[in-house]
């Protein structure tokens, strides 16, 4: 693999120079004299303009014009004067350095006609109303956030940037939810380019990667249109990095943050040996030297004080024009953050209904109540985690008239450790309700086996790197002939951009380490009277395997490290032309390719036949301070499976913008794309798995899990657009994509967050799914900054992806295809500037968007009627889309305080609400009910004050999560009352302090 990007990281820097020489060639002009026809003399002050370049010249009161530096290339010319009739040369052709003679003939009219000329109108990328500009001139459905905003938000990333976008979420913190549906419905992209990623859960950009000191915007497009990825069914989320600047820049800034659960604390969850250093890199190799003994290093957590939160970031760049109107200029940057956060008060429960119409009750695995050998599953859980990210921007480019090229690169790395410690106590309590372990003589201590206190240890540090180099080109007024009929249809000059990038994401998790304990408290023993009397056996730990891992020892270390390295080619071509009303559309053919592939390893250790240890301590104490000195062997584990996987994507496209009135125009084509998936699986000797339906796990042999998928589809398109007056525009479009499976989805891995968490395994007979998408938006801009929009969905979906849960050897959760699914819902944005309707209050914005989602997936008929069974009593034919919130708002204030006499202060206030979300669908084993899961309904509230000093230097307070919710996850069903906790903790409030210069 790195032998492969080498070659193409090289091949791109080759092109890149060598297409800058072929482009920096000598400029031509274009020069002449306009006439009065009617009277044969100069006429002055007549207007000459280049179409395609968008120049403007006014003859001299002689009737003489000129154009300088005009890069060689065929052109299009209009002369035009107030009364006079305009006049248009096409086909005049500059050569490198020579002067191109055009006189123009204008004779006098008694009405003007009225003139449209397309221009590029170029506004700050960044800015909204730029981006309010995109959004109504977009062919698809457009909603972006700029980069101002995003800083008044105190949005930190792109993750949390996308939060702000009407019908967007973020999922796990990292991957984005369009219009309720999940990653593998959207398109991630970086600059267009979608990149890899090394994530082991989903074949998703992890969107928290990209800084928002390296984000001009994130546009997300909700329709498909021919040009775009067939996967992009719920939308394309397209981040586009900063880009070279108009004027020389250095930019600086750093910042401070406090978090009111960490920063400070004394009793922070970490390791001995844990935390990231600066750079983020560490060296833990397999201890081979020492398998069959004692291995080094920390096997569980320890308290010690919370690390400080900082950012700081640098970039700087401009861009100088040459006498010829040659452009070159750059743009680099470097960014660098620390981030930790800790909860001390979470849970993690399962629970289950044991018999219809009873209320829910703990799972129990390793045995049941009714042998008096059991345990539960009730963990508090507490976490901390330190976080270390950083990279860097480079971006250079040339820029003629016609014609522009691009080479960027850019690097991130994120270095995380994370501790966990989960404890079930709970458990004894309640089968022993007013259970005291200090009294060895109560029910529950003299039952020592039954619903004994659990503590799991959690160590898992992890680095991620992704690197891109990206070569792109445009080219405008390309030579091609003139075809068509005057006044019917006439042709321009074509466009042509292209891109070729090169992209790796790599994830290495060296030496994650679980350790399970489990306690008993003292008993009395009652010997046996009167030889022997009666004594009490000490408190003491055991080891405490959970049952996923049950044919492991209570230790175990895994190495873990994924690759995934994508080439990618596209190349567009567009065809304009202009049409019998004067109206400009166009023809638009390209192709598309996307190589990716992925190398998963996985070596794990742990302490077998040690199951006679154990530890004579308190509850209080920790054994695992003391396992690390005691004799406990590690030997390698042959569980894992490795895999490499390909997925391989081509594409091609044809689309038209066919304007039929000034008001109304239909937009519409087709995408043709081939998906190839394989996977080799490698497993160890002693690899089970669970196939689909299997009651139990089997022996997993070579090849019996393997993949080797294709498909090929046909997605259509068609939109219509009507404006009826310039600032209101109505959209409607019927489009088909599709959804894929991704390499974790499809392979028979058992993968676990930490010891004692939930468990997903794949499926490798998972299908593609398929879906019509139906859209209409209205929207309305009466002035410059100003929104009013409504937008109706629907989409219809065969074979969606669903989670669902499954009991057999232990609780997991796997993907399956469900027949059917339906999503549908409305979307509510509105933007106001209020000094339009009252000059007091200038400057003051306020936003507001909502989106209402409604979804349904139809079970398929086996897996409905085990719900019909006797014993379960809980029908169910249909329920929501895993992952499908019920309602998002977003709500947004933003004051310049001018008007108060507070020169160049700001003030922001932004207020996200995600409604209930379904996170795991109901499922049921060994005849127990287990109903769905939903993450509860939550708000966040983000608040900031900026202030400027002089010309360069500003300041700014930001508070974030305000109101500190608790994120809970809980079970719920129809067939009881409420709801049950399944999972909670809090994120605390955030405060930081930031400074920056701009020169």
């Amino acid at each position: 693999m790195v032998k492969r990007r080498s070659y193409c990281c090289s091949s791109l820097f080759i092109l890149f120079f060598s297409t800058v020489s072929s482009m920096a060639e000598q400029a031509g002009g274009i020069r002449g004299m306009v006439y009065d026809k009617d009277f044969n003399a100069p006429l002055a002050a007549a207007q000459a303009l280049i179409t395609e370049t968008g120049d403007k010249v006014a003859a001299s009161d002689e009737g003489n014009y000129v154009f300088n530096q005009v890069p060689p290339g065929t052109y299009t010319l209009v002369f035009s004067k107030e009364g006079y009739t305009r006049q248009v040369n096409a086909n005049v052709v500059v050569s490198p350095g020579a002067m191109t003679e055009v006189d123009a003939w204008l004779s006098g009219e008694f009405v003007e006609m009225e003139e449209f000329i397309v221009q590029d109108v170029q506004i700050g990328a960044g800015s909204e109303a730029a981006l309010l500009e995109l959004r109504m001139e977009s062919p698809a459905l457009i909603d972006s956030i700029g980069s101002d905003l995003m800083s008044q938000a105190g949005a930190s990333d792109a993750a949390g940037a996308l939060k702000l976008v009407a019908g967007a979420s973020v999922q796990d913190g990292k991957y984005a939810v369009i219009r309720g549906l999940p990653d593998r419905y959207v398109n991630s992209q970086m600059n267009g380019v979608r990149l890899p990623t090394a994530d082991t859960d989903k074949r998703a950009v992890q969107l928290d990667q990209f800084p928002a000191a390296a984000i001009e915007s994130i546009q997300v497009s909700k329709t498909f249109t021919p040009d775009q990825q067939g996967d992009a069914s719920g939308g394309a989320v397209n981040v586009i990095l900063k880009g070279i600047p108009e004027d020389m820049l250095l930019k600086l800034s750093s910042q401070f943050s406090y978090n009111t659960l960490a920063t400070g604390q004394n009793d922070f969850l970490t390791s001995k040996g844990g935390g990231v250093n600066f750079w983020g890199w560490k060296n833990r190799d397999i201890q081979y030297d020492h398998l069959g003994d004692n291995w080094e290093g920390a096997v569980g957590i320890l308290r010690d004080e919370a690390p400080w939160d900082s950012k700081w970031s640098l970039a700087g760049g401009g861009k100088y024009i040459f006498e010829n109107g040659f452009k070159l200029g750059g743009l680099a940057s470097f960014f660098y953050e620390r981030d930790s956060s800790f909860f001390n008060d979470g849970i993690d429960d399962k629970y289950w209904v044991e018999k219809p119409g009873n209320p829910m009750t703990p799972q129990y695995i390793q045995g049941a109540p009714s042998q008096g050998d059991f345990k539960t599953q009730l963990f508090d859980v507490a976490q901390g985690s330190e976080e270390v990210k950083w990279g860097g921007l480079g971006v250079v480019g040339v820029e003629t008239d016609n014609h522009s090229l691009s080479l960027s690169t850019m690097y991130t790395r994120v270095a995380e450790d994370v501790a966990t410690r989960a404890e079930d106590t709970r458990g004894k309590e309640y089968y022993f309700p007013g259970y005291d372990p200090n009294d060895p003589t109560a029910p529950g201590n003299q039952e020592r086996d039954a619903a004994p206190y659990l503590r799991t240890e959690t160590l898992e540090y992890t680095e991620r790197d992704t690197y891109t180099i990206q070569l792109h080109g445009r080219h405008t007024n390309l030579p091609f002939p003139h075809i068509g009929v005057e006044n019917i249809l006439m042709s321009l000059p074509p466009e042509l951009d292209w891109g070729v990038s090169s992209s790796f994401a790599g994830l290495y998790q060296p030496d994650k380490r679980q350790f399970g304990s489990l306690w008993w408290a003292e008993s009395l023993n009652p010997g046996y009277p009167p030889s022997i009397p009666s004594f009490t056996d000490p408190a003491v730990f055991l080891p405490f395997k959970p049952a996923a891992n049950f044919t492991l020892g209570n230790l175990q270390r895994i190495w873990k490290e994924v690759s995934e390295e994508s080439i990618q080619y596209f190349l567009n071509i567009k065809f304009p032309y202009e049409q019998w009303s004067g109206e400009f559309g166009y023809l638009k053919f390209g192709v598309f390719a996307d190589e990716v592939d992925r190398e998963y390893n996985q070596d794990s250790f742990s302490n077998f036949n040690d199951n006679r240890a154990q530890y004579v301590a308190p509850w209080e104490d920790s054994w695992s301070q003391a396992f690390p000195s005691e004799n406990h062997p590690l030997t390698a584990a042959d569980i894992d499976v490795d895999y490499q996987g390909k997925q391989n994507i081509f594409a091609w496209y044809h689309m038209m913008d066919l304007p039929l009135t000034s008001s109304f125009k239909l937009i519409g084509g087709a995408r043709y794309e081939e998906t190839e998936i394989h996977i080799v699986n490698s497993p160890e000797k002693e690899v089970t798995w669970i196939p689909p339906g299997a009651p139990g796990s089997i022996t997993l042999n070579p090849g019996d899990a393997d993949v080797s998928y294709s498909q090929r589809d046909a997605l259509p398109s068609i939109g219509a657009e009507f404006v009826p007056w310039k600032q209101m525009t109505l959209r409607a479009t019927f489009s088909q994509t599709i959804a894929r499976q991704t390499f974790k989805e499809l392979t028979p891995i058992q993968q676990q967050e930490f010891l004692g968490g939930d468990v997903f395994i794949g499926n490798p007979f998972l299908q593609m799914s398929a879906l019509n998408n139906y859209d209409f938006r209205f929207d309305y801009a009466p002035y410059d900054g100003a929104l009013v929009s409504l937008s109706y969905f629907y989409k219809d979906i065969t074979d969606p992806i669903e989670y669902v849960q499954r009991i057999a050897d232990f609780p997991y959760t796997t993907p399956v295809n469900y027949p059917e699914g339906e999503l549908s819902g409305y979307e509510f944005e509105i933007r106001q500037q209020i000094g339009q309707f009252w000059n007091p209050l200038e400057g003051l914005s306020l936003g507001a968007n909502a989106t209402f989602i409604d979804s349904q997936v139809k079970l398929p008929v086996e897996e409905a009627l085990q719900f019909d069974q006797p014993n379960i009593m809980a029908p169910m034919r249909t329920r929501d889309m895993t992952n499908a919130p019920d309602h998002l708002y977003n709500f947004f204030l933003t004051y310049d305080l001018d008007n108060l006499g507070l020169a160049d202060t700001q003030f922001a206030l932004f207020y996200t609400v995600r409604g209930d979300t379904l996170i795991a669908g109901a499922g049921q084993s060994k005849g127990k009910y287990v109903p769905n899961v939903y993450e509860t309904e939550y708000g966040a509230l983000n608040l900031s004050i900026s202030q400027k000093f002089g010309d360069h230097w500003s300041m700014k307070f930001q508070a974030k999560n305000l109101t500190d919710p608790k994120i809970k996850t809980v079970y719920r069903s129809a067939y009881f009352d409420g709801n049950v906790t399944k999972t909670s903790y809090r994120k605390g409030m955030e405060f930081s302090i930031s400074i920056s210069a701009e020169f």
